[in-house]
């Protein structure tokens, strides 16, 4: 399969980046390497390249309703200009992705979806559309009119406020700004991340990225800014606690198995209601946990998770924490194990690696 290229992919190659496969992209996993970029994040701040991300529209008379069934979140509990975090789930309840949906008004919606799972996702609202009714709801994959950079960590602020038309500090969090950055250059910025850092994404035309990384990068020169890679990120966003699709989520994993009820609404209809309302009511047959070393180790995806000698789980994301020195990780357990305190051992080569279940996130500011 031939991978597609960011429209940055050469100023990767320039930087040193280590450029590897990630859902159908070659991308930069790391430049000068996976704990520096992090650290830098967590201290000053870190410039990412993610325009490997998905983006649908829908929009139309009746896109509030359409979005209000496809999501578990409530679409009216905001305002034109703010953005949320929610997930598309089947009739089974399982995940078909978590996501975040940017209001524009009352008949415009964009949905910034996971890159591996954007083409289902497009297959899975036009199937809805079908079944529901909504023949005048239009829903335009804009996947490729979009470049995506993720500016990240205490700095962004004074980094950023240079290149954009107003200050960045007046964009609330989960809002967004659709203005002018570095004089001319026509984007969207939103106080959202991936990391658990403050910090801005930045949606523009794919033919101005290199113009706003390279000034980007400039601003940042003396606030220590680095590019970032896919590894920092993903060691970052394991720090906070946050899910990736494919550890835990899935199509075989409900959001309250995966601990986010928080953006389970109901109070209005969605898709997969009935199943995660007895889950609610009922509990789950499985829970998502953090888990901390008190051993060396470093937890791996599908490595058992053992309380009294038997296996209670498997880990579905670990790593050792740049920021804490320490094994940390997710993964599903019995919900008798579950309590935060309770021990727990990961067997690592076939030995039983003691650890205890923690209350998420792993990093606290």
């Amino acid at each position: 399969m031939v991978l597609k290229r960011t429209p940055l992919y050469d100023t990767h190659v320039s930087l040193g980046a280590r450029m590897v496969p990630f859902a159908g992209w070659e991308m930069p996993v790391q430049y000068t390497g996976v704990k520096e970029e992090h650290l830098a994040v967590r201290s000053s701040c870190g410039l990412f390249d993610v325009s490997h991300m998905g983006e649908i529209e829908v929009s139309g008379d009746r896109a509030i309703d359409f979005v209000q069934l496809l999501i578990t979140n409530d679409i009216e509990r905001v305002s034109d200009g703010q953005c949320q975090y929610a997930l598309l789930c089947r009739d089974s309840g399982g995940v078909v992705d978590d996501l975040i949906v940017y209001r524009f008004n009352i008949d415009r919606y964009l949905f910034v979806v996971n890159a591996s799972n954007a083409g289902k996702v497009l297959g899975w609202m036009k199937e809805v559309q079908a079944r529901e009714d909504f023949p005048d709801v239009g829903i335009e994959d804009q996947g490729g009119q979009y470049a995506q950079l993720a500016l990240q960590g205490p700095a962004a602020i004074e980094i950023l406020r240079p290149l954009l038309d107003i200050d960045p500090a007046e964009i609330g969090h989960f809002r967004f700004h659709m203005g002018l950055i570095s004089d001319n250059i026509e984007a969207v910025v939103s106080r959202t991340g991936y990391t658990g850092a403050d910090g801005f994404e930045i949606y523009l035309a794919p033919e101005d990225a290199e113009t706003a990384w390279k000034a980007i990068m400039e601003a940042g020169s003396g606030h220590n800014l680095r590019p970032a890679g896919l590894g920092a990120r993903d060691t970052l966003r394991l720090e906070m606690g946050y899910p990736l699709y494919g550890h835990e989520l899935g199509e075989e994993i409900t959001p309250i198995e995966a601990g986010l009820g928080k953006y389970v609404r109901f109070t209005k209809d969605f898709i997969g209601r009935d199943v995660l309302e007895r889950q609610a009511r009922e509990g789950a047959g499985r829970t998502l946990v953090g888990i901390r070393m008190l051993e060396p180790g470093v937890p791996r995806q599908g490595y058992e998770i053992h309380a009294g000698g038997k296996k209670t789980g498997e880990v579905t994301s670990g790593t050792v924490s740049p920021s804490l020195h320490v094994g940390i990780a997710m993964g599903f357990v019995a919900p008798e194990t579950s309590r935060p305190g309770a021990e727990v051992s990961i067997v690592i080569r076939g030995r039983a690696a003691k650890a205890e279940i923690t209350t998420l996130p792993f990093y606290r500011k």
